[in-house]
């Protein structure tokens, strides 16, 4: 029987639920068992597709082609599991599902209600995501705090499962605050004990507190939280500020947290493979180099917008020995007329162009692409990033006159990006991309042959727009690769230009596969330029 682990939080919002619901599943996969992870958000968009990156952040693409919250990219690279269209949960896809179904008839006529339709629904999502995995053990996060009207009736339905399966089967981590008063030099725990009682009143008892706090909290404050919380001293978990997250899933090694939980499911405790991540903390706590890279977009004010990207960046050099620094670029600020691209980018050994959507900024990012290819800098172009060097490329050295993407410029009388026919008739925006895995065939003796050492590849996508075939011939002529073609459709999905130091771009998001003990060879190969390896 497949096992259940609930990650709730209190208090404050931003306390690392995420992290700490990777770091379980990391330790208990560490053990031997096969785990699968869920993300549970109370929004009621039907998923984030379709949301500002700067008010949410980044979209992350499951292999499936789902649009998740940024959180799945956080389970994917500690636990190093492709997650799927079961791991992110919104009420609006919740709501949307039961709708679908009365308007259907499938309930055959009855009052459709919170409980138990709405809960039955959410119970269905769970259990489909260990049946879809066949994992042992599924760690499923809900987002926003206890007490948030909008996530009562996720823990109602946590509350059901609990009743359903019991507490050998399900075990619930609550993720709370300790804060600490300064002037009185003082741990306080009455906002958790208020926090625990708000999760009892809906019939939920925490199996273990996660007590995020500036410092250990000591045994004095342990035992007055399990007095008053009904935990057991032992499952008061400290989870303390570290050098970087890579260390959390080891302080909780440390405190027996994995153990904790496999008792209580009576499993046994198998010796934990944990000395890799050891070594990759190691690597992160002694880099010797750094290096700056730039990236350069449109969201740069909330740098979760391109979380992904800055990891992936962050991954490759961990292999070379290297910090990447990363000079923050607002494109909009280049097209300034007195922007100095040479004063931007004094000390940018590297410049990156990520994915985007709309004309904003468009025009900077292309100044930088301009700057990477006539200053001979090691250049990466991710989705967007490949479209505008491609379009800086037509207009700068083919000298096509007009070159752009109906994207931005629909009546442009060159358009070298463009809309594929089956995408023209689509009026819904959210869910409708080329999403997900796609094979991308790679022609020898090429960069990107180099990078990956295989000749199909299958990488995941996020855009609707796409290389216009009209102008390839063209473009060759002139001195552009298209090194990575999907064969199926005859779409463009990698160029390069082979005479540059290091110039090549994606239609896909290399980002989504990387790992910090494993990076993306795109990214590889290109921190590698950067840093003159």
């Amino acid at each position: 029987m497949t096992k259940y682990v609930f990650v709730t939080g209190g208090v404050v919002s931003g306390l690392g639920k995420g992290i700490t619901a990777s770091s379980i599943a990391l330790l208990l996969k560490s053990r031997g068992y096969k785990v699968f992870m869920q993300k549970f958000d109370p929004y009621i968009n039907v998923d984030p597709g379709t949301m500002n990156p700067i008010q949410h952040g980044e979209v992350f693409v499951t292999y499936d082609g789902c649009e998740t919250d940024l959180d799945l990219g956080h389970y994917e690279r500690f636990i190093d599991e492709e997650l799927n269209f079961t791991s992110n949960i919104t009420s609006g896809k919740i709501y949307k599902s039961v709708i679908d179904k009365e308007r259907r008839g499938d309930y055959l006529g009855a009052t459709v209600q919170m409980v138990p339709h709405i809960t039955n629904e959410i119970k269905n999502k769970v259990y489909e995501a260990g049946i879809t995995s066949g994992a042992d053990i599924v760690i499923t996060e809900i987002g926003g705090t206890v007490g948030d009207l909008e996530s009562q009736s996720f823990i109602e339905a946590l509350r059901q499962i609990q009743y359903e399966k019991g507490s050998e089967n399900t075990f619930f981590v609550h993720c709370t605050l300790i804060p600490y008063i300064y002037g009185s030099n003082e741990l306080k725990t009455k906002p958790t004990q208020n926090s625990v009682r708000d999760l009892r009143n809906m019939g939920i008892r925490p199996d273990a507190l996660v007590c995020r706090a500036p410092f250990n909290t000591g045994e004095a404050i342990k035992k007055k939280l399990s007095l008053f919380c009904s935990v057991p001293v032992s499952n008061i978990i400290d989870s303390i500020d570290v050098k970087n997250i890579y260390e959390i899933p080891i302080n909780y090694y440390d405190q027996k947290f994995d153990e904790i939980i496999l008792k209580q499911f009576n499993l046994p405790i198998k010796k934990a493979n944990i000395e890799y991540w050891k070594d990759l903390i190691n690597t992160v706590n002694n880099l010797n180099d750094e290096v700056e890279i730039a990236l350069v977009g449109k969201y740069v004010e909330l740098h979760d917008a391109y979380i992904s990207v800055s990891e992936s960046l962050k991954h490759a050099g961990y292999k070379y020995n290297v910090k990447v620094n990363i000079n923050w670029v607002d494109s909009e600020d280049l097209e300034d007329s007195k922007a100095n691209l040479k004063e931007v980018f004094k000390n940018s050994k590297g410049i990156l162009v990520p994915g985007g959507f709309g004309s904003r900024g468009i025009e900077g990012k292309i100044k930088a692409i301009t700057y990477a290819r006539e200053n001979n800098i090691p250049f990466l172009g991710i989705c967007l990033g490949m479209q505008l060097a491609v379009i800086e490329f037509a207009r700068n050295v083919c000298k096509i006159e007009d070159a752009s993407s109906t994207e931005f410029s629909p009546t442009c009388k060159n358009p070298i990006i463009d809309l594929m026919a089956d995408q023209k008739s689509i009026v819904n925006m959210g869910g409708t991309l080329r999403l997900g895995n796609y094979e991308c065939t790679l022609k020898k003796n090429t960069l990107a042959y180099n990078d990956y050492k295989e000749d199909k590849i299958l990488e995941r996508h996020r855009h609707r727009y796409e290389f216009n075939n009209k102008y390839k011939e063209l473009l060759e002529k002139k001195g552009m690769v298209f090194s990575g073609i999907n064969e199926k459709a005859d779409l463009v999905e990698i160029i390069e230009l082979p005479k540059h130091k290091h110039f090549i771009a994606c239609q896909f998001h290399p980002e989504f596969k990387s790992r910090p003990t494993r990076p993306q060879p795109l990214f590889d190969s290109f921190v590698k330029a950067s840093c003159g390896k």
